[in-house]
């Protein structure tokens, strides 16, 4: 049964995903949250896909914590679901993102047209320079910032080194840092065609306000409050 139900949900991906690629073109023209808010219309019908066809509901905690103005997200990352959920879940916001995944056709292209801040992780201190520059500009046009700020997918009670680019753009902007923890790659795995039914539960903490922190310690915080909550949520 899992089975049939990964393999009609990929089927149904790759129905879906072409023609709104196309529709994500023709918003070139329209202002950018005007095109995040038509773009992300894919996620939406992703998502009633995946509790449709593969059984994966979603529960979320915590969205008081949330403050009445953009910040920095930084989140755990497991999975693709969360990438695609979060546009539901967050208020408008654009990703920091490895510059590869632009050129993915048809998801690129979309991506693409969502204001990312698309980085050269080989650059170093460019690459940090060009979060900062494009942050501020994304959080003064409205946008939230997500980041991942292991780098990349962790399997459960796996956990990566939380570099500061994230809570460095925050310190540098004065705007809060919003931790997220979520169990998503329980049910969904790295790369995995198998996607298993179940409840994914997305918590998310109190606002780190930045004004006074350094970057270090700013990092520090958000880390220590997704871990412990990690600990909950994907339990060794």
């Amino acid at each position: 049964m899992v089975f049939l139900r990964s393999l009609l949900f990929a089927l149904s991906l790759a129905v879906l995903t072409p023609p709104y690629a196309v529709l994500s073109v023709l918003t070139f023209p329209l202002p950018r949250l005007t095109r995040y808010r038509i773009i992300s219309g894919w996620s939406r019908i992703v998502v009633v896909l995946t509790h449709v066809l593969l059984g994966i509901r979603y529960r979320v905690e915590g969205l008081e914590n949330l403050p009445d103005r953009p910040a920095v997200i930084l989140s755990k990352h497991q999975s693709a679901w969360e990438t695609i959920a979060f546009q539901l879940i967050l208020p408008p916001h654009v990703q920091v993102l490895k510059r590869e995944l632009l050129w993915i056709p048809f998801f690129g292209w979309g991506l693409a047209l969502m204001s990312p801040i698309a980085i050269d992780r080989s650059k170093g201190v460019t690459a940090l320079k060009r979060l900062a520059e494009h942050g501020k500009v994304r959080l003064a046009q409205g946008f939230w910032i997500l980041i991942y700020p292991e780098g990349t997918r962790m399997p459960p009670g796996k956990r990566g080194n939380y570099r500061s680019g994230g809570a460095w753009l925050a310190e540098k902007a004065g705007v809060p840092v919003v931790p997220v923890a979520h169990n998503a790659g329980l049910l969904w795995p790295r790369n995995a065609f198998l996607k298993k039914p179940g409840l994914i539960t997305v918590q998310i903490g109190p606002a780190i306000e930045t004004a006074g922190l350094d970057a270090g310690t700013i990092n520090r915080r958000a880390e220590a409050w997704i871990e412990e909550r990690m600990e909950v949520l994907c339990p060794k």
